[in-house]
């Protein structure tokens, strides 16, 4: 399919005229200003450019806009109140890429202090990774074989003795960092009292000690869905709490193991809403990195939805079936300012 350019109507006229140059200048020059607006890209005749003959790396993806303004509107009209932003973690809220190198998941930072099971688990990750993502094992049996990887590298971090110290000191030596916007986007709902929910099928106390040293700040609108840890009183992993959580089933059935963030000293600080209330708010913002993250509110009756896909890599693979997946998808690892712009366009005041 050939993909052609549309620019946004809020893109002056002197950048909509740039987007018809023949040939685009360097993207290392392009002012942010026209990088933090919608660049429209879609199958329908428009008398603009290839996408070939621009930089598809700076570039967001929106199969229908008319469906996409539809949501916003419909959105915005009912108001912040109805509204919740469900979130995939890895390479989704983090980046894909840091410092030049792939970055590291949840899971995959976690070093036990024990090279023995460090090294089991990663046995483990090479020999089931890949039927995670074959696409010939159907769908039941490939779920059990999920459960069993789980089951198995949870079994490994109580053998290994995990201890909460080695998740710090993992976390502290990471290679794992946020989009550029995420905090903004965190700060902007909180503002708006709009819940977040963070599915992730790795481990809520990384992912909330991510969170705790990277942004170095408490949100009391953030809840996390994920693999639950349970220490003894001198810091040891003893079990794991309630049900398993791996890649194929993170979905809103899983929202009655939903935590809140802690403060600084370990205790929940301010009122934080109830599963209940969460279920009421039938607008979502769905954020991810793979078609599998659509899923995530299988559990909801929502009534409009606006998913946002994050393509970090084989574009050129991965675009066709993405941009029928997605309202919207941004390219190469982008930043979350976009995110940042559409969350505070549905919470805005609705004035038509």
């Amino acid at each position: 399919m050939s993909y052609r350019l549309l620019s946004s109507n809020i893109i002056n006229t002197e950048w909509s005229a740039l987007l018809k140059l023949q040939n685009f200048p360097n993207s290392n020059h392009i002012p942010n200003f026209f990088l933090l607006n919608r660049v429209r890209c879609c199958s329908n005749n428009y008398n603009n450019l290839e996408m070939e003959d621009l930089d598809p790396t700076k570039l967001i993806v929106i199969n229908d806009q008319r469906s996409l303004d539809r949501k916003i509107s419909a959105i915005r009209n009912a108001g912040p109140s109805k509204l919740q932003v469900i979130a995939d973690f890895d390479a989704t809220l983090t980046r894909y890429w840091v410092n030049g190198l792939r970055g590291q998941s949840s899971h995959g930072l976690l070093k036990q202090g024990n090279p023995e099971y460090d090294a089991k688990r990663q046995a483990l990750f090479e020999y089931y990774h890949p039927l995670e993502f074959s696409p010939v094992i159907p769908l039941e049996e490939k779920t059990k074989l999920m459960e069993e990887w789980w089951g198995k590298t949870h079994g490994l971090l109580i053998e290994g003795g995990l201890t909460y110290d080695a998740i710090k000191s993992s976390v502290a030596n990471s290679n794992i960092a946020f989009r550029d916007g995420v905090v903004e986007l965190f700060e902007l709902l909180e503002e708006k009292d709009v819940p977040v929910l963070i599915f992730s099928a790795g481990l809520a106390d990384i992912i909330e000690e991510v969170l705790r040293q990277k942004v170095h700040r408490y949100f009391k609108n953030i809840k996390i869905i994920s693999n639950q840890m349970v220490f003894d009183d001198s810091g040891r992993l003893v079990s794991f709490k309630g049900k398993l959580i791996h890649s194929l089933n993170k979905n809103e059935h899983a929202l009655d193991m939903a935590t809140p963030l802690h403060d600084q000293t370990g205790g929940i600080d301010g009122a934080v809403a109830d599963n209940a209330s969460v279920k009421q708010r039938t607008n979502v913002l769905l954020l991810g990195d793979h078609t599998g993250d659509l899923g995530m509110s299988d559990g909801l009756n929502y009534e409009n939805r606006i998913s946002v896909g994050f393509l970090n890599d084989n574009i050129e693979k991965n675009l066709e079936s993405y941009r029928k997946a997605f309202d919207i998808v941004y390219l190469d690892d982008r930043p979350m300012w976009g995110v940042v712009d559409l969350a505070a366009e549905l919470c805005s005041k609705f004035d038509g």
